[in-house]
């Protein structure tokens, strides 16, 4: 890696409680701008069907991720749910500044704020807000992909995540998919320093 690409390289982090759309506004940033690339998280959880590994995350068997935890190779980790890692690996910024790219981020709260504390003044952290809380939790609801045990636990952890809006660069609604797409890509580009698109040219 060249260090004129990490010391240029800009980072974008989306982030949400679990359920907000998030993942669908990282994946519009990426099919929209060129110049982003997305960050791989890593995990000690099994794969979900349709995941892959170094596509979606990173699979790694717990002791695997422990190991790499003592090894100091993570830029931030957490136990999100009991004995389930995620964390960023040092190396995954490394390819992606190889590469000339910005990365882009699809992370929890709290790795979130540690990517931020990080990288003061080249990160923008955009915090995604559902329109309310009960929506939020209808949509968890709706997934029907987890146990009563299981969804009581993430609607939980929502509601815990929801106070830690003030702690973001930028808020953004997504009440009004399309809207929120368009949002999110005006605020990312101006970061960029790239052309922002006006709204009536993309209608």
């Amino acid at each position: 890696m060249k260090n004129g690409q990490e010391e240029s390289g800009k980072l974008i982090v989306i982030t949400a409680p679990s359920g907000a759309g998030k993942t669908t506004i990282v994946h519009h940033l990426l099919n929209t701008i060129d110049e982003l690339a997305f960050s791989v998280s890593a995990t000690s959880r099994a794969p979900r069907p349709h995941e892959e590994d170094g596509r979606d995350y990173y699979f790694l068997s717990f002791d695997e991720f422990s190991r790499r935890i003592e090894a100091g190779d993570f830029l931030e980790w957490e136990e999100v749910y009991e004995n389930q890692f995620y964390g960023t690996l040092k190396s995954e910024l490394e390819r992606i500044w190889a590469l000339g790219k910005h990365i882009i981020f699809d992370i929890d709260v709290k790795g979130a704020l540690n990517i931020q504390s990080h990288y003061p003044g080249r990160c923008l952290t955009i915090f995604v807000k559902p329109p309310s809380k009960e929506i939020l939790f209808d949509r968890l609801r709706k997934r029907r992909t987890e146990s009563a045990a299981s969804l009581k636990k993430r609607i939980s952890r929502a509601e815990e995540e929801l106070t830690y809006e003030p702690y973001f660069d930028d808020t953004l609604i997504n009440d009004v998919l399309e809207i929120a797409l368009t949002e999110a890509e005006q605020k990312v580009n101006a970061f960029l320093n790239l052309p922002v698109v006006p709204e009536w040219k993309q209608k």
